[in-house]
């Protein structure tokens, strides 16, 4: 006889716990196959659309521009929207039997009109010192440049900003606060220890831009985890986060048009002619 325990018979499990297994299945198809499924029927529909046959694809010539920018605004879309799906299995792995996870990390909207004012002053009391240390730094020469992308033209340019900046503040405040301080807790660390560490975390996720941003990361970082600790809420921070990088997004291209000396980058300089004999 075969030891193997037999399977559950069909329908043995409730509707809440399908509903849970169908987000199960979403986030993991979203973070596996699922996402190149996707892309691969969406880049099939687009080899359709071509003027040649799909055994001719590689003669095929290349499509309009609006077209084209169509295609470019959908994949942009479509990577912002995947990129969401860590924030959905973190949310997943938080929910407890009798306990939504929103309301357990404080991600809904039951004291928004609150939220948006302590967001707000997180910006001013982050935003404003990080735009200070980024000009330090880039003064002492340990800050990398960053490039401003101009603002195009495009209706579709401003709401891609607006959510790669709530893609940004929703993937790091709730994975490194909502998450992170939730295991850490329960393996035994102390509150500073969690907030230190998740700090120090959240400095190397940005090692990227140089040392300004580091300490300046690290900073908010200590700064928001006192508040998670202290209102036990996320959402002041996603909104506090939001609004930052917002302003990076779409205030920085002007910034750098009105201080180009502080936040454009450096001209490249012409190659020396080589002299002919």
């Amino acid at each position: 006889m075969s030891t193997s325990e037999p399977l559950p018979p069909e329908g043995i499990h409730k509707p809440a716990s399908n509903a849970r297994l169908w987000w199960e299945i979403g986030i993991v198809l979203a973070l596996s196959v699922g996402r190149s499924a996707l892309y691969s029927v969406l880049q099939l529909v687009r080899a359709l659309q071509q003027e040649q046959s799909l055994g001719d694809q590689q003669t095929s010539l290349n499509p309009g521009a609006s077209a084209a920018a169509f295609w470019d605004v959908l994949y942009q879309f479509l990577s912002l929207l995947f990129a969401l799906a860590p924030v959905a299995l973190v949310v997943y792995l938080l929910w407890e039997p009798g306990m939504s996870a929103f309301r357990r990390i404080g991600l809904d909207f039951r004291r928004f009109g609150g939220d948006v004012g302590r967001g707000i002053l997180l910006v001013a009391v982050i935003g404003i010192p990080g735009l200070g240390l980024y000009a330090l730094g880039r003064a002492l020469g340990i800050t990398v440049q960053v490039d401003a992308a101009p603002l195009d033209p495009s209706w579709w340019t401003i709401p891609l900003l607006l959510l790669a900046a709530l893609r940004a503040g929703l993937t790091e405040e709730v994975i490194f606060l909502g998450y992170l301080f939730d295991r850490l807790r329960r393996i035994g660390w102390g509150w500073w220890t969690i907030i230190l560490s998740t700090a120090a975390l959240r400095a190397t996720y940005h090692a990227y831009q140089g040392f300004g941003p580091m300490v300046g990361n690290f900073a908010m970082g200590v700064v928001f985890g006192w508040c998670y600790k202290r209102w036990g809420r996320v959402m002041p921070l996603v909104i506090a986060h939001t609004l930052i990088d917002i302003i990076a997004f779409v205030g920085y291209p002007l910034a750098a048009a009105w201080w180009p000396g502080v936040f454009a980058p450096a001209p490249t300089p012409a190659p020396t002619p080589t002299p002919t004999p």
